[in-house]
């Protein structure tokens, strides 16, 4: 038994998104399960990731590394290894922003020449409590179009590229794509998505990390043909940027929107981010999924998940076979 009270027997879960909000999920599932693989977003272009992909015309790997440090142990070798693969280089020159563990990943994919490979070795290393794995098997930029990009033409729609420009762009997104459009999915994530029991789908960047998934056919049919049940987990509130102005249920009616006939069976969301529980129940209800309620909040600190405290209402979720009423 880990830290938390009650685990999940024989459940085999796949995390779906990047950067700090799968790190955060990730770091709640090891906890309560003991098959978990994060599938991981590779459209990153900016600093340390950026700069790797375009000198070496590799994937991404920052978010793939942010998804290795969660899923190390919380003994003195977790530990220390995931402080090792987080470390970014300071000082004024080349080296400069450039992180340990993406070093790492890049190595081991030119000594390998296979990306999944290299993932794993890595894992092993760490002693990771699970498995990582690239959602796409080439690099990708997110395009998206905005509404209001500029402050003089607020009804106009521009295209604006890159995940760092997605992420922080001004205006209403209104919608996004991949380029190129139709990546070729990991199939070992495919497979992984085929034999799982449950998807989780964020927290996380909603445009930059959690749909761009969804924009994937091979994971996208995956999770459609599979029997994996889908758990939706809502951010603790917008993000300044891409979600400017989202309630709740605005993140859910996006997610829809990108991925119509998306079956949800649960959606998760700290009762202290919802300004009306109401309006998201119903938008729950009309997706004919159950509404979670649960404190999964730092206390005291920004809207940041707690990993013990969301491994509860994982444990709860997860455990409970039935879905057959929502709780609070």
């Amino acid at each position: 038994m880990r830290e938390v009270a009650q685990q999940v027997e024989a459940e085999k879960v796949v995390a779906l998104g990047g950067g700090h909000g799968l790190h955060a999920s990730l770091s709640a599932l090891r906890r309560v399960v003991d098959d978990v693989t994060a599938v991981v977003t590779v459209a990153d272009n900016g600093g340390s990731s950026g700069r790797l992909r375009e000198e070496f015309g590799v994937l991404p790997p920052g978010d793939l590394r942010m998804a290795l440090a969660a899923l190390c142990g919380d003994d003195d070798w977790g530990q220390t290894w995931s402080r090792v693969l987080q470390h970014r280089f300071d000082g004024h020159g080349e080296m400069k922003g450039h992180v340990v563990g993406n070093l790492l990943i890049v190595a081991l994919w030119d000594l390998l020449g296979e990306h999944v490979d290299g993932l794993d070795w890595v894992a092993r290393l760490l002693g990771a409590r699970g498995r990582v794995l690239p959602m796409a098997t080439t690099p990708m930029d997110i395009c998206a179009q905005v509404v209001g990009h500029d402050p003089e033409r607020p009804e106009e729609a521009v295209s604006v590229r890159g995940q760092v420009a997605v992420a922080t762009t001004p205006g209403r997104i209104i919608d996004i794509q991949l380029d190129p459009p139709d990546p070729e999915a990991c199939p070992e994530a495919v497979e992984a998505i085929a034999r799982a029991d449950w998807v989780v789908l964020g927290p996380g960047s909603w445009y930059s990390s959690v749909i761009p998934h969804l924009k994937v056919p091979g994971l996208r049919r995956a999770i459609a043909e599979g029997d994996a049940r889908v758990v939706v987990v809502l951010n603790l509130g917008a993000q300044d940027g891409e979600t400017s102005g989202y309630a709740p249920e605005d993140h859910l009616a996006a997610l829809l929107e990108h991925v119509p006939g998306l079956q949800i069976d649960t959606v998760l969301a700290d009762p202290g981010s919802v300004p009306d529980t109401a309006l998201l129940e119903s938008a729950v209800a009309s997706a004919g999924a159950r509404l979670v309620l649960a404190d999964v909040a730092v206390a005291g600190g920004g809207p940041q998940h707690d990993p013990k405290k969301l491994a509860a209402a994982y444990a709860r979720v997860l455990g409970d076979v039935t879905g057959s009423a929502p709780w609070r």
